[in-house]
């Protein structure tokens, strides 16, 4: 048999000039295929429906020499059918021809997941398609204003028919305001703001809303802002509401309800319980929230950052006295931003079902370190002096005494001097505040009215 040079064959039959099968021979992956039942047949009766391409086969083969290519399905003697591609060569003299055919199963099999990723991706990009139509109509139809600009330079990207209105005359082009630099488009008063809230957001992700004031009018818009990537780069997804002018100052119609919402202070309203009742806008600013849907019902307890101790003693305060005054806590809005408060409040009834009315005003910005603080810092230092001196374990111990004696002063002073609330305060029994107050020799105030009507009971 003549040695033929190419690609490696699967099947290759050796043929007289009739097309008669002489010798077969297959590749090692399919050897277990008993073939010497073809020897003596023609090739054209182990084929499926393609004896016609035999012929021509054969037929192109004494002529030329050497066939073109051909698929021809080879049906094997174990019954399996695979499509393959067979070339023929006319051997030297009357010796006969030589077929050599290729497995073409992979690359149908190829061919097919071909055809399915390109399904797939066609699948794909009408999703795309769909969605993008969507966000497209949503975001046109929305009330509110959206624009997409780069965190770099602040170059705006993509801005809505509001968007556009807002930041200019209705008669400007929307792509016009595509390319300008967004902070070119505020008022110079309201520049620095913004600029602070937008360093906030690209170092967190998000920041609370501020007040900017667009137009010849300066009418005011609520403005808050995202970060968001792309391909393009990081984004910023500014959106701005348009803020009713009946809660602009000047303008608060002369009703009650309207007048506590429009107050600069936080003013809510809460049951026994501590749920949320009643809440204005400046309460939703100071928890970082947005809607009043979004904190009716739920626990005041969940914005304090001592929530046991601060709601409790406020609380069975309010119960005792009826009223309760400048209340310092903190409380830590949805986005992590925590809020010196002084809270105030008074009880009163509604329908039946008692109410507590709270005031909380931020005094972040004049609340100074107090002289038990700096008490405090004083002790630290005077400790951080000893270090190498005075071994480890000494060391933490007389830091939690120095620590543990503020807090108690601390927690006496926020009671005025009642030791059972104090002790609420501290998370401790009654008992056990008693054995610090011993232990550290501090003076005992004298005890409420409160106390003594317990003990007396």
């Amino acid at each position: 048999m003549a040695e033929f040079h190419g690609p490696r064959a699967d099947v290759t039959l050796l043929l007289d000039m009739d097309g008669v099968i002489r010798e077969a021979t297959l590749s090692p992956n399919m050897s277990s295929e008993n073939v010497d039942v073809w020897l003596g047949r023609p090739w054209s009766e182990i084929v499926d429906g393609a004896s016609e391409k035999i012929e021509r086969i054969m037929q192109d083969t004494k002529r030329t020499g050497i066939s073109a290519f051909r698929q021809i399905t080879q049906r094997f003697p174990s019954g399996l059918e695979l499509p393959m591609e067979f070339t023929t060569v006319l051997l030297g003299g009357r010796a006969g021809m030589l077929a050599i055919g290729k497995n073409l199963q992979a690359v149908a099999e190829l061919q097919a997941r071909l055809i399915s990723a390109q399904q797939t991706i066609e699948r794909d990009y009408w999703k795309l398609r769909e969605i993008e139509t969507r966000y497209r109509l949503v975001i046109e139809d929305s009330n509110e204003a959206v624009l997409l600009t780069k965190v770099r330079d602040l170059r705006i990207v993509e801005a809505n028919r509001t968007a556009t209105s807002a930041l200019g005359t209705s008669g400007r082009r929307r792509d016009n305001l595509v390319g300008r630099e967004f902070l070119q488009e505020i008022p110079a008063t309201d520049r620095e703001l913004v600029e602070q809230m937008l360093r906030r957001v690209r170092d967190q992700g998000k920041a609370p809303g501020i007040v900017v004031h667009l137009g010849e009018e300066a009418v005011p818009w609520m403005l808050r802002g995202s970060l968001m990537t792309s391909n393009a780069g990081p984004m910023f997804l500014l959106q701005m509401a348009p803020i009713d002018k009946a809660a602009q100052p000047g303008l608060v119609p002369d009703n009650p309800e309207a007048l506590i919402d429009n107050l600069p202070d936080a003013v809510i309203s809460i049951d026994g319980g501590g749920a949320i009742k009643r809440a204005n806008r400046a309460f939703l600013e100071l928890v970082e929230i947005g809607s009043t849907e979004a904190v009716i019902g739920e626990k005041l307890s969940g914005w304090l950052t001592r929530p046991g101790a601060d709601l409790s003693v406020l609380i069975s305060n309010v119960e005792r006295h009826g009223t309760v005054r400048l209340l310092s806590t903190t409380i830590q809005g949805e986005l992590g931003t925590e809020t010196e408060v002084e809270i105030s409040a008074a009880a009163y009834g509604l329908d039946g079902h008692p109410r507590i009315a709270l005031v909380l005003r931020n005094v972040a910005r004049r609340l100074s370190p107090t002289a038990e603080h700096d008490n405090l810092r004083v002790a630290l230092a005077a400790l951080n002096e000893s270090v190498g001196k005075t071994p480890l374990r000494k060391l933490v111990k007389s830091t939690v005494e120095v620590v543990e004696q503020h807090y108690v002063r601390a927690a006496l002073e926020l009671a005025n001097g009642n030791r059972t609330s104090a002790a609420e305060i501290l998370g401790l029994s009654r008992q056990s505040l008693y054995a610090k107050l011993d232990r550290y020799d501090l003076s005992q105030p004298e005890e409420s009215d409160d106390e003594e009507t317990e003990k007396g009971s």
